[in-house]
């Protein structure tokens, strides 16, 4: 096995380590989940180009880089929904992973002809676009849902008071938003690819 498909794996096995730390709630497991997931970011961005500069694109890699994407993804979009307080709603996670759900299907019925889709430049956009939103979701999280950081820093409520009170009010709004942005670029990419390869579907 090839340094690249190792790397992938190695994200795979990084998710029940995310989805631990998010369960087990508090500042400090949320910045630990963090920092796995940013660590299973690095791994996405070098698997690729270590395979691309090493000629060792594999079938094998084409497989499981897209299902490492799809499990951290989805395990952090839907540990959102579980903080009301980050306004992240259920029918967008819904769309998000429902995206993923069609290109495995698409995929498994263009394997049946022997045909590989590979991600392309805007399939690849979205993934990144969704890990950088998951990460600002995240670092919100520390700093709002768990307001022991604060506290952790020696700032407390009446030092800052109005800076607080905006700051707050823009943080508990940002997850939607950028979610929803998210949302939009998925439904993009998504039916992007089923044009691209309408004709495995209207063969079959």
């Amino acid at each position: 096995m090839n340094l690249a498909n190792k790397l992938t794996i190695t994200r795979i096995c990084m998710v029940p380590f995310f989805i631990l730390f998010m369960e087990l709630g508090g500042i400090y497991n949320s910045i630990l989940a963090l920092v796995v997931f940013c660590t299973a970011s690095v791994t996405d961005l070098l698997d690729g180009q270590i395979a691309r500069k090493s000629k060792t694109v594999t079938s094998l890699g084409i497989f499981l880089d897209p299902l490492a994407d799809k499990l951290l993804i989805s395990a952090a979009f839907i540990y959102f929904i579980k903080i009301p307080i980050l306004g992240v709603a259920a029918w967008m996670v819904i769309i998000i992973v429902a995206r993923e759900f069609i290109m495995t299907g698409l995929r498994s019925i263009a394997a049946t002809k022997s045909i590989i889709i590979p991600a392309d430049k805007t399939g690849k956009f979205k993934t990144t676009s969704q890990m950088v939103a998951i990460i600002v979701i995240m670092v919100i999280v520390i700093l709002v849902v768990n307001k022991a950081f604060f506290k952790f820093f020696g700032i407390t409520q009446n030092t800052m008071k109005n800076s607080y009170s905006t700051m707050f009010i823009v943080m508990k709004k940002t997850p939607f938003w950028v979610t929803f942005v998210v949302v939009m670029l998925t439904v993009y990419s998504g039916i992007k690819y089923v044009w691209k390869y309408r004709k495995l579907l209207i063969e079959n």
